[in-house]
């Protein structure tokens, strides 16, 4: 057993890859044959995500709050607390916590200790967050 006491860094998200506040809480890091990478990463109300990818995919489970997620080619989606989405390796996407909630998500991935945590892409146009479904009739919380 190795028992880890509040060692793994906290930080805020680059710039690059959230035009607003995120905070990441480091989970777990790969270590030995341990490839998990996880992090819990809290965001402010309205804070997008740029488009991005991930080289080995990755998990992203909501805990609280209201999410919209949209991969390049399909439509924004509504994602709850309790629910889920995973991307495929490289597949471009962007998320962001639906105004007026916080949002805190379990970000889940395979490291392989050859690849960034995410490929940074252009940011969300306005236009493409417009587009998304009223969060009222999909999250009742």
């Amino acid at each position: 057993m190795q028992i880890t006491r509040t060692s793994l860094p906290i930080g805020t998200e680059p710039k690059e890859w959230f035009a607003d506040a995120a905070c990441v809480d480091t989970v777990a890091g790969p270590s030995g044959p341990w490839r998990l990478s996880a992090s819990k990463v809290h965001v402010a109300p309205g804070a997008r995500a740029a488009w991005h990818s991930h080289r080995n995919g990755r998990t992203v489970a909501a805990r609280d709050g209201a999410w919209l997620v949209q991969r390049r080619g399909s439509a924004v989606e509504v994602i709850g607390p309790g629910e889920r989405a995973y991307f495929e390796p490289g597949e471009e996407h962007w998320h962001v916590a639906a105004s007026p909630r916080f949002l805190t998500h379990l970000g889940m991935r395979q490291a392989d200790g050859q690849d960034a945590i995410a490929t940074a892409g252009t940011r969300v146009a306005d236009e493409e967050y417009a587009a998304a479904p009223a969060i009222n009739a999909r999250i009742k919380r």
